[in-house]
């Protein structure tokens, strides 16, 4: 395994890119996809948070219909408290990359951590600017995170989850406060943790 931000992908090589969605959310699970593109990638690939909601939707379906192969993992919010979101973020990438149903021979991961796996990878520091294949997977994973956080918006009403999509914003810790803690909030986080405690208090 080998840890880089520049080096030379052999032409023979079958690469996965690999990227995760949800570390920062105080609420929901952490998504993760990986991606095995064709020669021509679809054009527009970047960093899935560069783009419009309406640009990461286009390019989702088309990387899907289009890619050799893609699939999804994840780690629930249970993993997430019980592990950590670094841990959790490294198993949620390991699940999606063993999904594919085309096994790689390098796998290209965004940022500076591996997982423990028997997988050639190489981290790649801000790798959904610079490969196409990491960026293909932080679209697909953004737009499946997004969705589902529409989903437990409709399940657990009032904390606005459709628009933050989980974070931290003022809306939701005001909603947190008002509400309190649903079953889809990570109990390990900040936030969460210092409201039940002072429920635990009280």
């Amino acid at each position: 395994m080998q840890t880089t931000d520049l080096f030379q992908v052999p032409s023979d090589s079958i690469v996965a890119g690999v990227d995760e969605v949800g570390r920062g959310p105080l609420a929901g699970d952490v998504v993760a996809a990986a991606v095995i593109l064709g020669d021509s990638p679809p054009a527009g690939l970047t960093d899935s948070k560069a783009l419009s909601p309406r640009q990461r939707e286009r390019l989702a379906e088309t990387i899907r219909s289009e890619a050799v192969a893609w699939s999804l993992g994840r780690a629930t919010v249970a993993e997430i408290d019980e592990l950590n979101i670094l841990q959790a973020s490294l198993l949620a990438m390991q699940r999606a990359v063993e999904a594919l149903s085309v096994q790689p021979s390098l796998v290209l991961v965004d940022g500076n951590h591996l997982p423990r796996w028997s997988y050639e990878a190489r981290a790649v520091i801000k790798g959904d600017l610079s490969e196409p294949a990491i960026s293909a997977a932080s679209i697909v994973a953004k737009v499946t995170r997004d969705s589902e956080m529409v989903i437990l918006d409709d399940l657990y009403p009032g904390y606005g989850f459709a628009a933050h999509k989980g974070y931290p914003t003022k809306a939701h810790l005001a909603a947190l406060a008002s509400l309190g803690v649903s079953p889809v909030h990570r109990q390990s986080f900040g936030p969460v943790k210092r409201l039940l405690a002072r429920l635990e208090v009280g």
